[in-house]
C-alpha cells in the first residue's frame, strides 16, 4: 500500500482530490455557500484525502484486507456526503427539537463520528479518540455519575440532532473555522514553502545572529520564530527548520538535548507569533466573535516578550558556558541572501493585507498568489512545475490532518454546553478555589498544560475554552484575556513533560535522548511561563487601551520576563550561583504577575535589577574574566 501511495495510481488519486478541495475553496472564498452545504463537501474531501495519504498500517491484517478497509472508508465518506447534499433541503428548514429524526439521520449521524473517530486517530493518534469516546458516553450515560457531574443523558436521537444535524456539533464552529481561515493559511504557508521561503528565514537568522554569542541558538530562534509564524505547528516547525538548525547549535559545542530543547521551544512560540500563529488563534477569533486581525496584533506583545527572552537566556547561557560562535568560514558557506530577497514578498503581502482591513482568507490567498510571482523576479530563484505540484499536493494534505481533528473536536463542545458541563465545571473551579483569582487561575493552568499531554493545541485549547473560560470570567476577567490565558499555556503543553510532542520531534531529529530535550525545552519554557498571569491583570499587554497605557505595558513586560530570564542564564558580567539567581528569579516572578503599576511589581522591578546590575558592575570593577564564544 506504502508503494502505491507513493509511486502508483492512489497518489494521483489524492492529487486530483486535492485539486478539487483547492478549487472548491476558491470558489468558496467567492460565493459563499450555506453552513449544511460547504462544511459537509470540506470534511468530505478531507476525510477522502486523509484515508489516501495515511492508509491503514496495522499488521495484523494483510495487504489486500488493509487496502479494502480504506476503499470502504472513502466510499462511506462519499455515501455521508451524497445524504447531506441530498437531503440539504430538509436539513436546513427542519425546526430543531420539533421535526422528526428518521432512522436513516441515525445511521449516518452515527457513520460520520465514526469516519471522524477513525480520521482523528490516524491524523492524531489514540489520545485525542479516547477524549472524545470519553464525551460521547458522558453523553449517554450521564445520569449514573455521581454530584454536579449528574445529568439525564441524550438519547439516540437526541444526540444525533445535536452532533450531526445542526451547526451546534461537528458542523459547528471549529469546522466553520477549517473552512473560512485555515485551509487558506495552510495553501499560503504550502506555497512558501516550496519557493523557498522557510530556508530563507533560516538563512536570514543565520546571517543575522550567527556572529553574535550563541549565534546558532538565536538563529534557531529567530528562524524558528519567522517560520513557525506562518506554519502554525510546532511538530511540522520542529522537523522542517530543525533539521539545519539544530546540527548547526551542535556544531559551536552546544550538546545536543540543548540543541533540540532549544528547537523545540522555538518552533512552539511560533504558534503565539502574529501573523498567521495557529489553528486555535482562528478558533479564538471565532469563539469570540471578533475579527482574527484583532486576535493577532493581542498576541503581539506577549510574543515579542517570549522571544526576547529566549533569545536573552541563550546569549547568557553561552556566555556562562563558553558557547562559541560561527566563523566567518562558516557563515561563508549559507547562500546569499540579497539574490533570494525578493521572496519576503508574500508575507509582506499577507501583512499589509491583514492590516488593511480585508478578510484573512482573501489575504493569505492573494498572498498564495504572490508566492507565485516572488520567485520569478530573478533568474535564480524560478520555480519549476515540480514545486508547484508539490505544493497543490501538500497544501490540501495538510489542511485534512487538521480539518478532521478539529471538526471531530466540534463533539466535545456541543456535550459540554448541551448538558451544562461548562457552567458546572466553571462553578467546580471556583468553589475549589474559594473565589481567589490567583488559584483558579493556577488550578486552570495545569489542567490545560495536563490536556495538552499528548494533544495538538487546537483539541487542547477548545476544550480548555470550554471548560476553563467561563470559570475565568466569573471572575472579572476579560474574555480576550480569559482565551489568551488558556490559548497560551495549550501552547506551551508541547514542551512540557512528560509528554511533550514538539520536544519528542526535536530529539528525534537532534538524535539526542527525547527526557533529557523535553525537561531543557520545559526549562526554556519557563522564562515565558508566567507571561499570561501579566496581560491577565493588565489589558494594555494585549493591545488593550491607550497608547500610552499599552506602550508602558509593553515596557513593563519586556523588562519584567528579561529579569526573569536572567536568572535563568545564570549571567551577569560572571557566572551566578543560586545563591544570587534565585533572589533574582523570584524578583522578576513577581514583576510579571503582579499587576502592571501597584506597589508589588514596582518593588520586584527594582530590587531584581539592582541585583543584576550591582553584580554586573561589582564584577566589572573587580575584572573577572568574560569568555569570548566568538573565537
Amino acid at each position: 500500500m506504502r508503494d502505491l501511495l507513493q509511486h502508483g495510481a492512489i497518489r494521483n488519486i489524492a492529487f486530483v482530490v486535492g485539486l478539487g478541495m483547492v478549487a472548491f475553496q476558491i470558489w468558496l472564498l467567492f460565493e459563499p455557500q450555506q453552513p449544511l452545504f460547504e462544511r459537509p463537501i470540506h470534511l468530505a474531501f478531507a476525510l477522502v484525502l486523509l484515508f489516501l495519504y495515511k492508509p491503514l498500517t496495522t499488521e495484523a491484517l494483510p495487504q489486500w484486507a488493509r487496502f479494502c478497509v480504506d476503499a470502504t472508508l472513502i466510499c462511506a465518506s462519499v455515501a455521508v456526503l451524497c445524504y447531506y447534499l441530498t437531503g440539504f433541503e430538509r436539513l436546513t428548514t427542519r425546526m430543531e427539537n420539533v421535526s422528526p429524526i428518521f432512522s436513516m439521520d441515525i445511521f449516518f449521524g452515527a457513520l460520520f463520528v465514526f469516519l471522524l473517530l477513525e480520521g482523528s486517530r490516524r491524523a492524531v493518534g489514540w489520545i485525542l479518540v479516547w477524549v472524545l469516546l470519553a464525551f460521547i458516553a458522558y453523553a449517554f450515560w450521564g445520569n449514573s455519575l455521581p454530584g454536579w457531574l449528574n445529568f439525564r443523558g441524550f438519547g439516540v436521537e437526541a444526540a444525533t440532532e445535536i452532533m450531526t444535524m445542526t451547526t451546534a456539533g461537528v458542523l459547528g464552529i471549529t469546522t466553520s473555522t477549517s473552512v473560512a481561515f485555515v485551509f487558506y493559511f495552510v495553501l499560503f504557508g504550502a506555497f512558501y514553502g516550496a519557493v523557498g521561503g522557510g530556508q530563507l528565514f533560516i538563512d536570514l537568522a543565520i546571517r543575522a545572529a550567527g556572529r553574535a554569542t550563541g549565534g546558532t541558538a538565536k538563529a534557531a530562534i529567530i528562524g524558528s520564530s519567522l517560520m513557525g509564524s506562518i506554519s502554525g505547528s510546532a511538530v511540522a516547525n520542529v522537523v522542517s527548520t530543525g533539521v539545519f538548525t539544530i546540527p548547526l547549535m551542535k556544531r559551536t559545542g552546544v550538546p545536543a538535548h540543548r540543541a533540540a530543547g532549544i528547537e523545540a521551544i522555538s518552533s512552539t512560540g511560533g504558534q503565539l507569533m502574529p501573523p498567521v500563529m495557529g489553528v486555535a488563534a482562528f478558533i479564538m477569533a471565532e469563539l469570540l466573535g471578533i475579527p482574527y486581525t484583532q486576535v493577532a496584533l493581542a498576541g503581539l506583545i506577549p510574543a515579542i516578550a517570549f522571544y526576547l527572552a529566549l533569545v536573552l537566556v541563550v546569549d547568557l547561557s553561552a556566555r556562562r558556558d563558553g558557547v562559541r560562535a560561527l566563523t566567518m568560514a562558516e557563515l561563508a558557506e549559507i547562500p546569499a541572501i540579497l539574490p533570494r530577497l525578493h521572496l519576503i514578498l508574500p508575507p509582506l503581502v499577507l501583512i499589509a493585507l491583514l492590516i488593511s482591513g480585508y478578510s484573512a482568507a482573501y489575504s493569505a490567498v492573494v498572498a498564495s498568489l504572490a508566492c507565485l510571482v516572488a520567485p520569478f523576479l530573478r533568474r535564480s530563484t524560478r520555480i519549476g512545475v515540480s514545486e508547484l505540484t508539490e505544493a497543490l499536493r501538500e497544501a490540501p494534505r495538510q489542511a485534512a490532518e487538521v480539518a478532521v481533528p478539529i471538526a471531530a473536536i466540534g463533539i466535545v463542545i456541543a456535550v459540554a454546553v448541551q448538558s451544562n458541563l461548562a457552567l458546572k465545571f466553571a462553578g467546580s473551579l471556583l468553589s475549589l478555589s474559594e473565589g481567589s483569582v490567583y488559584a483558579s487561575l493556577m488550578l486552570a493552568m495545569l489542567g490545560c498544560i495536563i490536556m495538552g499531554m499528548g494533544l495538538p493545541t487546537v483539541a487542547a485549547y477548545i476544550i480548555g475554552a470550554v471548560l476553563f473560560v467561563p470559570a475565568i470570567q466569573d471572575l472579572g476577567i476579560d474574555p480576550l484575556a480569559a482565551h489568551f490565558f488558556i490559548f497560551y499555556y495549550c501552547v506551551l503543553s508541547m514542551v512540557t513533560p512528560p509528554v511533550a510532542l514538539a520536544s519528542f520531534a526535536a530529539a528525534a531529529v537532534g538524535q539526542a535522548s527525547a527526557v533529557k530535550t523535553s525537561l531543557s525545552a520545559f526549562g526554556l519554557s519557563l522564562v515565558a511561563f508566567f507571561v499570561p498571569f501579566a496581560f491577565v491583570f493588565d489589558p494594555g499587554v494585549l493591545g488593550q487601551g491607550s497608547m500610552a497605557q499599552i506602550a508602558f505595558s509593553a515596557l513593563s513586560l519586556l523588562v519584567s520576563t528579561a529579569l526573569w530570564a536572567v536568572a535563568f542564564g545564570g549571567w551577569a558580567g560572571r557566572p551566578l550561583g543560586w545563591a544570587t539567581r534565585l533572589p533574582i528569579g523570584l524578583a522578576g516572578l513577581v514583576s510579571v504577575i503582579a499587576p502592571t503599576g501597584t506597589t508589588l511589581w514596582l518593588v520586584g522591578l527594582l530590587a531584581g535589577w539592582i541585583l543584576v546590575v550591582g553584580i554586573a558592575a561589582l564584577s566589572r570593577r573587580r575584572g573577572d574574566p568574560v569568555a569570548n564564544p566568538a573565537e
